[in-house]
């Protein structure tokens, strides 16, 4: 059959991980509207009639600084390296940026097949669709241009063909009911962090990382989740919390209800909402957080 690696890159916003739920037909990867929301590499599995593919998710190529950051940079590229074929994203409504052109070239010189996926189709003006394809149809490496929208549908397929079209003949990695390789306690710190972005502005969110202390599944069929949110000044953890406890009460009741979803049982859920200052360059904290493993991150 054919199985391989694809490696979904690209910068910040470009729509990685929403392309990637949509194509495995799970939520794998969180989703917002802000930065930094992907901070690990996770793999996505799609299995179909005769292949297999396993889509790798990385954190979207982004200028901050900050130790935490230079670890998510140094996981997308390591992730390109070695994959059977890179997919980099262009987030086509917010246009085809300079930035975009020269991370792009960067990627094509790594010796992977590259595919540029254009994206967010439904949303990008149309006339401008045909200047993008001539752009890139002018940098070296770039094997393939495929145009999409992942929230339509629109194109998927074409995209499937494609991948395929780079990976080899050989055994499955995974077995056929596997969709993901990280474990549902992940998966729950990782909705917890998805409401925080979506339920605060700024940078409170990106200064946030949550800790699962207990993830038990008791006689009765619910689960009993504790976990720690992690923030990096105190005035932070005031407006985490908010007045009378209703900012973190409206997060934590969004996180609960897509946990319930996820793992198809009822959740007793705990949050505790601490202070760590400066925690994002404090090398001891990302190690204790997961987020300094030898390969990167978690």
């Amino acid at each position: 059959m054919k199985c391989g690696i694809a490696a979904v890159v690209g910068r910040s916003n470009a729509g990685k991980s929403t392309l990637i739920n949509v194509l495995v037909g799970e939520k794998v990867a969180i989703t917002s509207p802000k930065p930094q929301t992907t901070r690990d590499r996770i793999a996505a599995v799609k299995n179909g009639d005769g292949y297999q593919i396993v889509f790798e998710d990385t954190p979207g190529f982004y200028k901050a600084a900050g130790e935490l950051n230079r670890k998510m940079q140094r996981t997308a590229k390591k992730t390109v390296d070695g994959v059977d074929v890179a997919l980099f994203l262009i987030d086509a409504h917010a246009g085809l940026k300079e930035e975009d052109l020269k991370l792009l070239r960067n990627v094509c010189t790594f010796g992977t097949p590259v595919i540029a996926v254009i994206t967010k189709l439904d949303i990008t003006v149309k006339e401008k669709v045909p200047e993008y394809l001539c752009e890139l149809s002018k940098i070296d490496g770039v094997t393939e241009i495929v145009p999409i929208s992942s929230r339509k549908g629109r194109n998927l397929d074409e995209l499937i063909k494609t991948v395929l079209k780079y990976l080899p003949e050989r055994e499955p990695i995974y077995g056929e009911d596997v969709i993901s390789d990280k474990s549902e306690k992940f998966m729950i710190s990782e909705i917890m962090r998805e409401k925080i972005l979506l339920t605060f502005e700024h940078e409170i969110p990106h200064g946030v990382a949550v800790v699962v202390n207990e993830f038990k599944k008791e006689k009765n069929g619910v689960y009993d989740i504790n976990l720690d949110i992690i923030c990096e000044k105190q005035n932070h953890k005031s407006i985490l919390i908010g007045k009378q406890g209703a900012a973190i009460k409206k997060a934590s009741t969004m996180a609960r209800e897509e946990m319930e979803k996820f793992l198809g049982a009822k959740v007793f859920l705990t949050t505790y909402v601490l202070v760590k200052e400066n925690w994002r360059d404090r090398e001891n904290l990302l190690k204790e957080y997961g987020y300094s493993d030898a390969d990167g991150l978690k």
